[in-house]
């Protein structure tokens, strides 16, 4: 029989301690099982798999596992159960749950990240541009220092480092982004990032981040692509949480916002001072996060940190190469005149992309007075997507 048992610095449960007396191991991190008096063989999680089944085989009696907190949650029972193995859980708090408590915040409309190294620091960052409250449980080289020095200056964000919870060296601090790149920290468990400037709507109905939009392809008046391309060009893009899409010559915002409330984290770069203010409205009626760039493409891209996802709906070729240098694993623009549509394909292909166009053309139904049904048909957009040749 396998027992895993949470542990959150308070005292056990007399079924955990129980089951700690009877087993004939006990497996866990050095930090728990160094501050509980056992009787039982002891042996270190690193190898957890390996140890439990060399146990079972030998038939030593029960085994227990520790764990931090509720080990159903981003722990180790996922792990035994993926094996095969079916245990008997007996949580405690998780530690999400004691760092917003610590905190003194509520958290069913917090996001939850668990990165499981550095290679998912950007998907976890995306996630803090877009989202106002996230809990991130600490991985080798995704803390507070590397979360912070993404995150400025574009991204304000107050950081709670929640470090040794529910030990004897527990600590909460509240971190500015500049303190916390070079505060020495001792083993952070969970940091919150969280926006200053959010209020809490409306209780909602599932936790963590919101459902969908319930329409998209909005209309947005008459300037900008129309609503039937830009419902083409998000089916293209595919934003999502953890995404960052960069919009190209955004005008007033028409792709940046759809993204935004898609989920993703999205940067808009756009040079012309009334379409920025436009944007901005546009940002604050539909409730969103987009980062705005003034500045003209290809410069302004320079500092930007690399996008996903790349819609240009504005600028020449060299715009194209300088959003493909960046290696998205989508990009498209959308075109006025076919004429434009040869060179911007081969040019992707120069970049090592394959492209495909596709005609738009939308004709809109309309009543006359006499209540007569017309179709009035739009003027063609021309819409060119694209990914890395290699993609499958």
């Amino acid at each position: 029989m396998i027992t895993v048992v949470g542990w959150d610095g308070s005292e056990l449960s007399a079924r955990a301690v129980t089951r700690l007396h009877e087993a004939g191991l006990v497996v866990g991190p050095d930090a728990i099982i160094g501050r509980l008096k056992l009787n039982a063989a002891t042996a270190r999680d690193t190898s957890l798999l390996e140890t439990i089944e060399d146990h079972l085989e030998h038939g030593e009696g029960p085994a227990v596992v520790l764990a931090q907190g509720d080990p159903g949650f981003f722990g180790v029972v996922r792990e035994l159960r993926a094996h095969g193995l079916e245990p008997d859980v007996l949580p405690a708090t998780s530690l999400v749950g004691r760092a917003f408590a610590r905190a003194g915040l509520h958290w069913d409309d917090a996001l939850v990240v668990a990165p499981s190294g550095p290679a998912q620091l950007p998907r976890v960052v995306n996630a803090c541009r877009a989202h106002p409250k996230v809990a991130l449980l600490v991985a080798p080289g995704v803390g507070p220092a590397e979360i912070a020095r993404e995150l400025a200056p574009t991204t304000p964000r107050a950081l709670i480092v929640c470090e040794d919870l529910g030990g004897p060296d527990e600590r909460v601090t509240h971190s500015r982004m500049g303190e916390a790149t070079t505060r020495p920290w001792k083993d952070p468990d969970v940091v919150l990032v969280v926006d200053p400037l959010h209020r809490p709507g409306e209780r909602g109905w599932v936790a963590g981040a919101r459902p969908g939009p319930e329409e998209w392809a909005l209309a947005f008046g008459d300037d900008g692509i129309p609503p039937e391309v830009r419902a083409y060009v998000l089916a293209k893009l595919g934003p999502r949480l953890g995404d960052l899409v960069w919009d190209v010559g955004a005008g007033v915002g028409q792709i940046a916002v759809e993204c935004a409330r898609l989920g993703a984290a999205v940067v808009a770069v756009e040079r012309d001072e009334a379409r920025c203010a436009a944007l901005r409205a546009n940002v604050l009626e539909h409730g969103v996060k987009v980062a705005l760039t003034r500045g003209q493409a290809p410069p302004a891209l320079e500092p930007l940190p690399d996008p996903d996802a790349v819609y240009v709906g504005g600028g020449g070729l060299d715009v194209i190469d300088a959003c493909a240098a960046r290696r998205p694993r989508a990009l498209v623009c959308a075109l006025r005149k076919v004429e434009q549509v040869p060179a911007v394909l081969d040019r992707l292909r120069e970049q090592g992309y394959r492209g495909e166009g596709t005609q738009i053309l939308a004709s809109r139904l309309s009543v006359d007075p006499d209540g007569a049904h017309r179709l009035t048909a739009a003027d063609p957009v021309f819409v060119v997507h694209a990914r890395p040749a290699h993609a499958g």
